[in-house]
């Protein structure tokens, strides 16, 4: 028969195994000190102000020395635009259509109007597409350097001008439009921005890269289905898939960029 022992006058003996773990489970845990949460809700509250130290919010506006190329074609963008609206109006209807990238002078002086047709905003400074560049360009010069975001510029506006030009010379001599057509007024950014904005999803994060490209392909298919100018909504659509296509070359450079009113205006003339 086992010897039953005595509890010693010092206290009870200890707890040793499951009786153990038993008692230290039905035991509450001591609350935290206020000290500890004071800490902690410190830590917490500078946590949020280095986040918000951290925003720049004046990086989404171009500057001369962080993108050099968005600011200084933004002055002529802007200077263009002042002329537009303060100058006698047939003089800018001169110029604009002394500018125009249609079929009749891409024939006869192909690098002057290309060049010249992107210094115009159809529908003024105001415009969305002119809106779209300042942030746009910005964001994507800033992210993947001056060169490359030119390049990607330059590279929407010219092949979707021709893409969208070069069908209408066709038709003409096919006989399915009548010859006015090869004269249709055509000027402003909006092949450039659009391509910029394929540009810059690529070198986003995920989500953004997505919500970025639904919510602009949204706006041009709209745009088309409206076929209020078919030809350069299809070039809208055009240019944003050749900006999609840079995506390789960008990444690349990504971080290398350190150092609807305004639609391209297409009518018959």
């Amino acid at each position: 028969m086992p010897a039953w022992r005595e509890p010693s006058a010092s206290g009870p003996l200890p707890l040793s195994g499951a009786a153990a773990t038993a008692a230290s489970a039905s035991t509450p845990a001591a609350p935290r000190s206020s000290g500890s949460a004071t800490a902690y809700a410190a830590a917490r509250v500078d946590a949020l102000r280095a986040r918000l130290r951290g925003l720049r919010p004046w990086r989404l506006f171009p500057t001369p020395v962080g993108t050099p190329f968005t600011f200084g074609y933004g002055v002529v963008l802007a200077v263009t635009s002042g002329l537009a609206d303060h100058a006698d109006p047939a003089l800018i209807s001169t110029l604009h259509h002394g500018s125009s990238t249609d079929v009749a002078h891409l024939a006869d002086r192909p690098l002057f109007v290309l060049v010249a047709s992107a210094l115009w905003i159809a529908g003024g400074i105001t415009s969305p597409y002119a809106i779209g560049f300042l942030f746009v360009l910005t964001a994507l010069e800033r992210r993947v350097g001056s060169v490359r975001a030119a390049g990607v510029f330059v590279l929407g506006h010219v092949v979707a001008t021709l893409a969208t030009e070069i069908p209408v010379g066709l038709s003409v001599l096919a006989g399915h439009l009548p010859g006015s057509s090869l004269h249709r007024l055509d000027y402003g950014i909006s092949f450039g921005v659009a391509a910029s904005v394929g540009a810059l999803a690529g070198v986003l994060t995920p989500w953004l890269r997505w919500v970025l490209l639904a919510g602009f392909g949204a706006m041009l298919v709209d745009d088309l289905i409206a076929f209020y100018d078919p030809m350069t909504n299809w070039g809208h659509l055009l240019a944003l898939a050749v900006g999609v296509t840079t995506w390789p070359l960008l990444r690349g450079g990504a971080g290398a960029g350190r150092g609807r009113g305004g639609e391209r205006r297409a009518a018959a003339a």
